[in-house]
């Protein structure tokens, strides 16, 4: 987290287009693109929900096994892109990514629905499976297990932080001539720029 105006200006405008987009009639207004880099340097991206963000930045949480939570093991640095076409607005945090306490987790692990938090134990996020059913008999596996709403949050399930080094504002407009404004960390402090479509 920074003191610095710059970056407090740009977590402020990062805060008034989430919850523009919040007005809008889409299912997941906090959903982003989220890439990592493997330790062979192959990055790859997949869409998660952010689910929380203040202004040490956004949250998401996955299973640690996971090919994300692995890359991150590896390389703890992200970038999340966010799209809102009928705002005509993209959002990019690039930064280095730290894990949440384990009270921080155990706070957002509570509020998921029970069939989420079931779902959670059962999978073994992105390793191979040799049919849904087995899947599928995970599932009433662990919902026997924790019959009531009980249900222990997993070591292997964790929330991370995006730390923002860099956001980036994209406003569309006509003819590709798109406004784009980047907020930068440099060692001398924030810096703030337009940049070319």
């Amino acid at each position: 987290m920074s003191d610095d105006p710059l970056y407090q200006q740009a977590i402020e405008r990062f805060g008034a287009v989430i919850a523009e987009a919040k007005q809008l009639p889409i299912q997941d207004p906090t959903a982003m693109a989220l890439a990592t880099v493997g330790p062979d340097g192959q990055p790859s991206v997949r869409i998660v929900l952010m689910r929380g963000f203040d202004e040490r930045g956004p949250n998401f949480f996955t299973n640690v096994g996971s090919r994300k939570g692995q890359e991150l093991a590896a390389n703890a640095k992200a970038a999340v892109c966010f799209h809102w076409e009928p705002l005509l607005r993209q959002v990019r945090i690039e930064g280095a990514v730290e894990m949440l306490s384990d009270e921080e987790a155990d706070a957002y692990w509570m509020s998921r629905p029970r069939a989420s938090r079931i779902g959670a134990w059962a999978s073994d996020q992105s390793q191979s499976l040799d049919d849904r059913s087995t899947l599928e008999q995970r599932v009433s596996e662990f919902d026997a297990k924790f019959p009531g709403d009980d249900i222990p949050r997993p070591d292997f399930w964790r929330g991370y932080r995006i730390v923002p080094q860099r956001i980036e504002f994209w406003h569309g407009q006509p003819a590709r001539l798109h406004d784009r404004d980047v907020y930068e960390q440099t060692p001398e402090g924030w810096e703030h720029r337009l940049l070319y479509p």
